[in-house]
């Protein structure tokens, strides 16, 4: 193993037998001494991946533009309290509050920020970046210590990092893909034992052997305690994430270092893990709120005022400036290889059914 992360789950191995993706990818991003997000910085040009936060100030500001209009079309209700689950390095955070404070200064006077950020490293670059707000800034291991209130929350590539079991056909069904251990001590790709209820299964289409289904009882868990809290407390959640909007088969789990995407068992510790999110399982976790049809990133953000928002950002700037502006917002909202405007969904869930610009029918 060429990690110190690597060579214990060897031994993990070597001692308990073979452990399920699911597992792997929790030790991976959380182990206390040599998890990925314990011990690496992630974020930005110089890491391993850029969000959307991070690539233009015109990411947060449209969000912060949609929670001023949710917060008034609910009446404008106190106490408020934005939550944001995986903050990163609160980028996203600091754009949301400008625009609010711009926009309604009553909102910002009674409003708490709650941050769900289990990093200690991660808390303290949160907390400088947030250090100029006036709101009072609390952090939470658990969405579950947030105070009762009404509820603006956002997960902006959150569920992605959350881990995934998979499933592989075979010629006696679905069974769980694990990983072992190789004739050269290596960590290894294998099929386990546990099968699959066919009833979490999409719509039977043709599958043949070596087909992956992936399921991830970790985000529903999220996803249900999110909808519990937006339904005593009103409210509305964003999540944001690249994902299909329909379940489907496919392998989706994916390593990226230094914006590449690298092998999934090659370095553990070192590589960041993720996979797409599957938003109608997600929705199916949501029971007891309104849940808004899924939305293109793209979509989204142009409804919003975005190309509007990115003309007076660029108003009177010289041309390197505006140039950099406009790469942005195809980055975020265009339709290209690497931009995000069609990978990216947007899913809206309510306590109350009003509607909420974009956002209009409820499935």
């Amino acid at each position: 193993m060429t990690t110190p992360l690597g060579r214990k789950i060897a031994r993990l191995i070597s001692l308990n037998g073979p452990i399920d993706v699911a597992e792997y990818f929790s030790i991976c991003l959380a182990d206390p001494d040599h998890g990925y997000y314990r011990v690496r910085e992630p974020f930005g040009a110089d890491g391993d991946f850029i969000t959307a936060p991070e690539i233009s100030q015109l990411f947060g500001e449209m969000i912060g533009v949609f929670l001023v209009n949710t917060w008034k079309a609910h009446g404008a209700p106190s106490p408020v309290r934005f939550v944001e689950l995986g903050p990163g390095r609160g980028v996203l955070m600091v754009d949301v509050l400008r625009v609010i404070r711009k926009l309604a200064p009553g909102l910002a006077a009674t409003a708490t920020v709650e941050l769900v950020e289990t990093s200690e490293r991660l808390r303290k670059i949160q907390s400088d970046a947030l250090s100029a707000t006036a709101m009072p800034v609390r952090w939470h291991d658990d969405i579950d210590t947030v105070e009762p209130g009404f509820t603006l929350l956002v997960a902006n590539e959150f569920f992605d990092a959350l881990p995934i079991r998979q499933f592989i056909f075979t010629e006696t069904g679905f069974r769980e893909r694990v990983i072992v251990l190789d004739a050269n001590e290596e960590l290894a790709f294998s099929v386990g034992s546990a099968s699959l209820d066919d009833g979490l299964l999409p719509a039977r289409a043709a599958v043949g052997p070596g087909t992956v289904f992936e399921i991830s009882p970790a985000r529903n868990a999220v996803a249900a305690k999110i909808a519990e809290r937006i339904e005593r407390n009103r409210g509305v959640g964003l999540i944001i994430d690249y994902g299909h909007v329909r379940s489907g088969f496919g392998d989706t789990l994916q390593a990226v270092r230094g914006h590449e995407y690298v092998s999934v068992l090659g370095a553990p510790g070192d590589v960041d893990l993720t996979s797409h999110v599957d938003f109608e399982m997600l929705a199916r976790a949501m029971r007891g709120v309104h849940v808004k049809p899924v939305m293109t990133q793209g979509d989204f953000l142009l409804a919003l005022g975005l190309l509007e928002r990115a003309g007076r950002l660029g108003a009177g700037k010289d041309k390197g400036a505006q140039e950099q502006i406009t790469a942005a917002v195809q980055r975020l909202a265009g339709d290209g290889g690497h931009d995000m405007g069609k990978l990216f969904k947007v899913m809206c869930v309510a306590g109350d059914k009003l509607e909420l610009a974009p956002f209009f029918a409820d499935n």
